[in-house]
């Protein structure tokens, strides 16, 4: 009786990244740009930022099921048709992005800051990542950061500044403010925008 062999990794990686192509492309449509939300959590900003943004098509994202689950409930109550949620990685997200479609704006709101140093290879602000991200932006478009772990903002500032894809900007204002349910639990907050640089 032969033996069934367990699927490669890379076996693993392809097959997640048709399911994520088989939910996520048929709500692309013939769009050509998206705001991106990574870790959007229950969905509490992005639905908010649809509903004052018609004109954008909104996507978040989180590994963690229930909480796509609860964002999308939130789109159907607020029947927002500019609005999805996927269970998906930002990687995985990026990867299957179609060619001609780019991003025109992305939120990473209080995302995990791994404060153990021997974790901080997890953190989601790191140079390979925001290379990768630059080469699926607009040239210009913005990425707003926030978090309430002043160690984190400082790590992550640092690879932004010294990063060849993007440039932080001075003194710009948020855009748009709704406060989701980690930033209701955080005593102070520090924010930073950049620009995508071409």
């Amino acid at each position: 009786m032969s033996e069934i062999s367990e699927p490669s990794f890379q076996e693993r990686l392809d097959q997640r990244r048709a399911e994520l192509k088989a939910v996520f492309l048929p709500q692309l449509k013939d769009r050509r740009t998206l705001t991106l939300e990574v870790g959007a959590g229950h969905g509490h900003f992005l639905t908010a930022y649809a509903t004052q943004h018609p004109e954008r098509f909104c996507v978040g994202i989180d590994i963690m099921s229930d909480r796509v689950n609860r964002g999308l409930r939130k789109r159907d109550r607020a029947r927002l048709e500019n609005l999805t949620f996927i269970h998906a990685s930002a990687e995985d997200l990026l990867a299957v992005l179609p060619e001609g479609v780019s991003l025109d704006g992305i939120f990473i709101l209080f995302p995990d800051p791994w404060p153990k140093r021997r974790h901080w290879k997890n953190r989601l602000m790191q140079t390979e990542f925001l290379r990768v991200l630059a080469t699926r932006t607009q040239p210009g478009a913005p990425l707003y950061f926030r978090t309430d772990y002043a160690p984190y903002f400082e790590y992550a500032r640092e690879v932004v500044a010294t990063h060849s894809n993007w440039k932080i900007g001075s003194n710009e204002l948020w855009p748009f403010e709704h406060q989701t349910v980690f930033q209701s639990r955080a005593p102070t907050y520090q924010s930073l925008v950049a620009h995508c640089v071409p």
